[in-house]
């Protein structure tokens, strides 16, 4: 199993990074928000690991422009010998409107993403010198970096999941429910055709939201919290869950706008768990991660420790670590 692993916040990122590799570790990824740039962290991360892939998963298209994204992945590439993966997407309204300042629907989100990974691409692996018309970015006369990075976009809906087809090299899906992720990529597989592409060669990562506890039901209700979290924030993650489970992430969107975050907890069944994350007893979660790794479709999950269960990262990530399988 190519298992990675996104470093939550804990106090020293780069130190558990390194842990991760020791414990076999494909690959760490950086998610980025609000706090700390996952940028900045992961030049300090390349330069204490030897071997352990490195990514961000993700950042948003909205805060940084193809040229600095692309300077910026050719940068940590080089600095971590050719073992970086630019994942990108296009976030949140709250996270863009509310924190960047920015217009969520100028013109649209999946648009900018599908020019903003255009562009970046051709900045990174172009011929000659790139010039770019769209409706959001423009470029005229400057040099390609002749250095070729992975682009991952993490899409939910299926305009965006068609950017994945016709331009990356992998898919982060976020709160698709597993048993929903073959027919999810069947649509990428199907756009990537039509546009000349092999749909074998678009790796899929999905995040795997996993917690582990001697006490079960401790381990769950982390991730009941994360799953609250997610639906209650974003439309796109609601109709992504809500694509299995409608009724119950209605349900737990509304509850989260209505501010009881802990009903709106509460409200995330049982098999939602099961559907969207792995949680329980070391041994409990060892087997229900293995059958996510077994799947055909994910070539490359994602363990996603909650931000509530801090407290559980180490343990979690030493349980479910590579090694123990």
């Amino acid at each position: 199993m190519r298992l990675g692993v996104l470093v939550p916040a804990v106090d020293d990122p780069t130190a558990f990074t390194v842990r991760a590799e020791d414990l076999g570790y494909e690959s760490a990824w950086m998610g980025e928000l609000w706090g700390e740039s996952s940028v900045v962290r992961l030049t300090d991360v390349a330069a204490r690991t030897d071997d352990i892939e490195l990514g961000t998963a993700i950042l948003n298209v909205f805060s940084r422009t193809p040229a600095v994204l692309a300077m910026t992945a050719k940068t940590i590439d080089d600095l971590s010998d050719g073992r970086f993966t630019l994942g990108v997407g296009t976030s949140t309204r709250k996270a863009v409107e509310d924190l960047h300042g920015m217009e969520w629907d100028d013109p649209n989100p999946i648009r900018r993403a599908h020019e903003c990974i255009e562009l970046t691409k051709a900045y990174l692996s172009g011929e000659g010198r790139v010039t770019y018309d769209g409706d959001v970015f423009h470029a005229a006369d400057f040099p390609s970096l002749d250095h070729d990075v992975p682009i991952y976009h993490a899409a939910l809906g299926s305009a965006n999941r068609r950017v994945v087809a016709r331009l990356c090299d992998g898919w982060i899906p976020h709160n698709v429910p597993f048993p929903d992720l073959a027919d999810s990529f069947e649509y990428i597989a199907e756009h990537a055709a039509e546009a000349g592409r092999d749909p074998d060669a678009i790796d899929v990562a999905p995040y795997v939201p996993a917690c582990v506890s001697d006490d079960a039901d401790e381990a769950r209700l982390m991730v009941r919290k994360h799953l609250a979290y997610y639906v209650g924030s974003g439309k796109g993650y609601q109709r992504a869950v809500g694509g299995r489970f409608p009724e119950e992430a209605d349900r737990v969107a509304d509850l989260w706008h209505e501010g009881d975050r802990g009903a709106a907890a509460e409200a995330v069944t049982d098999e939602m768990v099961a559907a969207l994350g792995v949680a329980g007893t070391p041994e409990e979660a060892r087997e229900q991660l293995r059958e996510i790794g077994e799947m055909d479709v994910v070539d490359r999950p994602l363990l996603t420790i909650p931000n509530s269960a801090g407290h559980l990262a180490e343990r979690t990530v030493e349980e479910l670590a590579p090694v123990r399988f």
